[in-house]
């Protein structure tokens, strides 16, 4: 197939090939004419007319595009990945980077934010290396609520606080860069409260952008970074449109803080608790600044928590509107986005990332996606990855998961949007296959698939066990299963499931499990959950006439991007809840109608996709588990 057609393609010219590998860790010029008749090969014979034009205009770089960076001999064998050329740039006379300098940002809070308003304070450090008088460097900063933090006994600010923070300290500053670490309201030496990505955050997020983009050593382009909570933040910066955040890179980010405890109704048994619980001890220190805390949106957090699991949605103010991020980003964004999210997250589900993607193509925003069969974690991680990933939960892509050139690639983003030097990134979307293949696609659930449609209780999906009747707190359900397929089987995206359904009250809830199965082994391939009350799909709560009336909940499963071989079967499983979902606030016993039920899934020929390789991961643990 592609792999075929991939190796011909290096055989035709292998001494070029060859010489490529002795490149490693300086400058790469891809200007021999050989190396033009290899890549007008891989593009006729490998990439579709799409993308040919894209691919051609981005391969005159001085590094070697994506799909060729498998011919590189990056550093493999270690725990992280590491760019091909050390910068030059040290620290003041030529001392180490690793002495980051203290500095507040003062700003003015709204009165009614409470705590510490009017006089809002933020915490940072920053590191910046020498360069001649009159050069000006780009930011690279990390916001999040981990630096010097009493409560979670996190380091001081001034040390590069988290894994990612040492990475860019000591691959990419060295290239001309600054970094910064900024801790978010509440938190650290930051003042007022942890208002949980509220109003007050914001605000001091877009106060310390302002900042790192207006002082005499910068360029005035600043990028933010993250994972998790600190790759929230970005999120939240961006909103405000400010002329000097010239890029994003989210990894495993919110879009808002709903979005990541609530699907459709249905409530993680984290959610109630969000706020105080998880969060409420940060920026409490013993100190006189304590009374800050004491914020209106502190105070109505767990209430709002707890009524969001009873009625699904917002009960009453604006908690969660504060707190939804995507749509101000969408309207006053100016900016890139590299996004990057694990489709085994089990933290930060996958939604935040799909069809987010789309939506900023469709804004006209440039971005890019990285999507791997990791769970919550960075793209370059082997040790980890391995121990994370489970049966049906990333294995079998391990470790073609890793990516080995994921440093190199944040520094050749980071140049062409921070200091308008190299090539244009390929802005499309690098996904990969629960079985570990990957390929590029320019969107995200992609075009050009076919949807096929399975009737349950039908041939194509017949029931295999179970009663029709799904209990409230019962973990069984009605099962259906596919023959053994003819054929290998490919979908990716957001798949659907259509249930009709009576209950005996008005309420219930169904989680649905897809599972790809050889003979009795079955693995995990997605899932889906819905409160009916909110059997539409979103978080508008609808209601129905009679208890008993028949209804339809549209749900979709989370994004997926899977690959069943042939003579395997797919089975589909019905209960009441499932993961790490609570049962509903409304629970209820739900009677499943097989007549009209569709499980819909998004079918494409691999013949037509664009497959590549990925540098060869060769640390121990991804030798000893290929």
């Amino acid at each position: 197939m592609v792999d075929e057609v991939l190796d011909a393609v290096i055989v035709t010219d292998a001494a070029e090939f060859v010489a490529r590998r002795g490149w490693a860790h300086r400058r790469l010029v891809l200007g021999a004419l050989s190396a033009i008749v290899v890549v007008g090969l891989l593009v006729s014979m490998i990439f579709t007319t799409s993308l040919q034009s894209q691919i051609v205009g981005d391969n005159s770089g001085d590094y070697p595009p994506i799909w060729e960076r498998h011919l590189v001999d990056f550093v493999s064998d270690d725990s992280h990945s590491y760019v091909l050329e050390n910068g030059s740039f040290t620290g003041p006379n030529g001392e180490s980077l690793w002495s980051g300098t203290h500095h507040f940002v003062e700003f003015e809070l709204p009165l009614e934010e409470g705590g510490a308003a009017p006089n809002g304070k933020v915490s940072l450090a920053v590191w910046i290396p020498m360069v001649p008088n009159g050069t000006t460097v780009p930011v690279i900063a990390e916001f999040g609520p981990y630096f010097d933090e009493a409560s979670g006994s996190t380091p001081g600010i001034e040390e590069a606080g988290t894994w990612l923070g040492e990475m860019i300290i000591e691959q990419i500053v060295p290239h001309g860069y600054a970094f910064a670490q900024v801790a978010v309201m509440g938190t650290g030496r930051s003042n007022h409260c942890m208002d949980l990505m509220g109003n007050a955050e914001q605000l001091g997020v877009d106060a310390a952008v302002t900042w790192l983009g207006t002082q005499d050593w910068s360029n005035g382009k600043v990028g933010m970074i993250g994972k998790s909570y600190d790759g929230s933040t970005p999120w939240q910066a961006a909103m405000f449109g400010n002329e000097h955040l010239a890029t994003i890179v989210p990894i495993s980010g919110l879009i808002g803080v709903m979005e990541l405890m609530w699907r459709n109704g249905s409530s993680e048994a984290r959610a109630p608790i969000m706020h105080n619980g998880v969060y409420g001890s940060y920026g409490i220190d013993g100190d006189s600044e304590d009374l800050q805390n004491a914020c209106p949106d502190y105070i109505i957090g767990p209430g709002t928590g707890v009524s969001a699991w009873m009625w699904g949605s917002e009960a009453a103010g604006t908690y969660w509107a504060e707190r939804y991020f995507l749509e101000r980003v969408l309207d006053n964004y100016n900016g890139s986005v590299y996004l990057i999210q694990g489709m085994h997250d089990w933290n930060v589900d996958p939604h935040m990332a799909v069809p987010t993607i789309n939506r900023l193509y469709d804004q006209g925003i440039e971005a890019k996606g990285l999507f791997g069969q990791w769970d919550h974690d960075y793209p370059d991680r082997p040790d980890i990855m391995f121990e994370r990933s489970g049966v049906g939960r990333g294995v079998e892509a391990y470790p073609e998961m890793v990516r080995m050139d994921w440093m190199q690639d944040l520094l050749e983003w980071f140049s062409y949007y921070l200091k308008d030097e190299g090539e244009k990134p390929w802005l499309g979307v690098e996904i990969q296959s629960n079985q570990g293949e990957w390929r590029l696609e320019e969107r995200y659930p992609m075009t050009e698939t076919t949807e096929i449609l399975w009737e349950l209780g039908s041939t194509e999906l017949a029931a295999a066990g179970g009663s029709n009747t799904i209990l409230p707190d019962a973990n069984s359900g009605p099962v259906y299963e596919t023959p053994p397929l003819e054929e290998d089987l490919y979908f990716g995206g957001l798949h659907r499931l259509h249930v009709n359904v009576n209950t005996m009250t008005v309420g219930g809830q169904i989680y649905a499990l897809l599972e790809d199965c050889d003979g009795s082994t079955c693995i995990h391939i997605g899932h889906a959950i819905m409160d009916l009350r909110y059997h539409a799909g979103g978080s508008d709560e609808q209601t129905w006439g009679a208890p008993f009336e028949e209804i339809t909940a549209l749900m979709e499963f989370f994004p997926m991007d899977v690959e069943v071989a042939a003579e395997h079967t797919i089975r589909l499983s019905l209960m009441s809840t499932g993961e790490d979902y609570l049962p509903s606030a409304a629970s209820s016993i739900v009677t499943i109608n097989n007549a009209g039920s569709t499980l819909q899934i998004d079918t494409f020929d691999p013949g037509t996709r664009q497959y590549y390789q990925v540098p060869e991961c060769t640390h121990p643990v991804c030798l000893e588990n290929a």
